[in-house]
């Protein structure tokens, strides 16, 4: 049934990638066609006069500037790239002359972009297919950080597990509470853990952990003593000495703070939280705390752990990040939008993930929070590179 719908998805791609292409080549024809029809029919008109002649150029330079806008709709529909923003930029502005050439230009590379991109994806799984690369000893336990729900039908993790299924791995999910405390989510770790156990028959789990989860799974660990059960771990932007946005938070009135937790404890309770507790859960993201929690809860030394960060370069490559990244620069800290990459640095470091574009690399990227692939990173061949590594070590 799995591979049905795999073989089912990776039609639905190249089904795609046909339309894009078709849609590509059909644009470019009128851009081509535009000028050169319509400057054969003002040049008619300027020589001859008005004629049959350069009646029918000019109609077919309307034709064709009909049809380019047309296949512009069409392609914005189409491009994911161009996300929902600047698909509507596009909708509203393609009306203007000359200006709309430039946007056709645009949306044509951003489809090419595209297309280039799915098929070297296609053609890496195809190498793939019999590899399994991402089959390590152990199952992958994917746990998630603050503010988020393991939703059915809105994945935390986006298209990265799917990736990292296609190439072999056992995936697994933490479905701890979004804003429940450390020692709370730990526990419903530790028991999702024995049921993977029981499940697979295998003897430990890898945990690859984002955010808040770095910190849950440390507790599970040290504070639970689950150190038998656990093979790996894996942080990924954790905010192991803290949160600086989190201090600042803390400086509000207190009655202020626990309004807004307030707030959010009844909205993430409808969603599923069992006991929501956002004013304590925000607060074990403090510099304080998490000193203190790096004294009492040292690594164990039966597990491997390894950790990575990632980097922002200006506030507007992430809009939904942009205000705390801009205060955390101004903090003189560079950042992925939450959490700062000293932060973020903890046993066998494995590096601070950037591009050479402008965006960089936010917190939400290395999720797939956005589902949107871009030049300079590919979040899945990331995790499965990671997969593949912990294969290697025999995990």
């Amino acid at each position: 049934m799995a591979g049905r719908y795999e073989a089912v998805l990776t039609a639905a791609e190249k089904l795609h990638v046909r339309l894009l292409r078709l849609l590509t080549g059909a644009l470019t024809c009128t851009l081509w066609t535009m000028p050169v029809l319509g400057s054969l029919g003002i040049w008619d008109l300027m020589t001859h006069g008005p004629g049959l002649s350069g009646i029918f150029l000019i109609l077919g330079f309307l034709a064709a500037y009909v049809c380019f806008l047309g296949i512009l709709c069409w392609m914005c529909a189409a491009c994911r790239r161009l996300r929902i923003v600047r698909r509507l930029l596009v909708w509203m502005l393609l009306w203007i002359p000359f200006l709309n050439y430039g946007l056709a230009l645009y949306v044509r590379g951003l489809a090419k972009q595209e297309t280039d991109h799915i098929l070297y994806r296609i053609s890496l799984d195809d190498v793939r297919a019999e590899k399994n690369v991402c089959s390590t000893k152990y199952p992958l336990l994917l746990v998630h950080g603050v503010g988020f729900r393991d939703f059915h039908y809105f994945n935390y993790w986006g298209r990265i597990p799917r990736a990292l299924k296609k190439n072999g791995a056992r995936v697994f999910y933490g479905h701890q509470e979004a804003w429940g405390t450390v020692e709370e989510n730990a526990g419903i770790l530790r028991e999702k853990i024995f049921e993977i156990l029981r499940e697979t028959g295998e003897e430990k789990v890898n945990i690859i952990a984002h955010s808040k989860g770095g910190l849950d799974s440390r507790y599970l660990i040290s504070g639970l003593h689950m150190a038998p059960y656990v093979a790996s771990l894996t942080t990924i932007c954790t905010p192991h000495r803290g949160s600086m946005l989190v201090d600042l938070l803390m400086k509000l009135p207190d009655f202020l703070y626990r309004g807004i937790c307030g707030l959010m404890d009844r909205y993430f309770g409808m969603l599923g939280d069992r006991a929501p507790n956002a004013y304590v859960a925000s607060r074990q993201l403090s510099c304080a705390w998490a000193q203190e929690f790096n004294r009492r809860y040292p690594d164990s030394a039966s597990v491997y752990y390894q950790s990575y960060a990632s980097m922002m370069k200006c506030g507007a490559s992430c809009w939904l990040l942009s205000i705390p990244y801009w205060i955390l620069k101004l903090l003189d800290a560079g950042s992925d939008g939450l959490v700062t990459e000293e932060s973020a640095r903890w046993t066998n470091f494995r590096g601070t993930l950037k591009n050479t574009y402008l965006r960089g690399i936010s917190h939400g990227d290395m999720i797939d929070l956005a589902r949107e692939d871009y030049k300079g990173f590919d979040v899945m061949e990331f995790y499965i590179h990671l997969a593949e590594g912990l294969k290697e070590r025999g995990l």
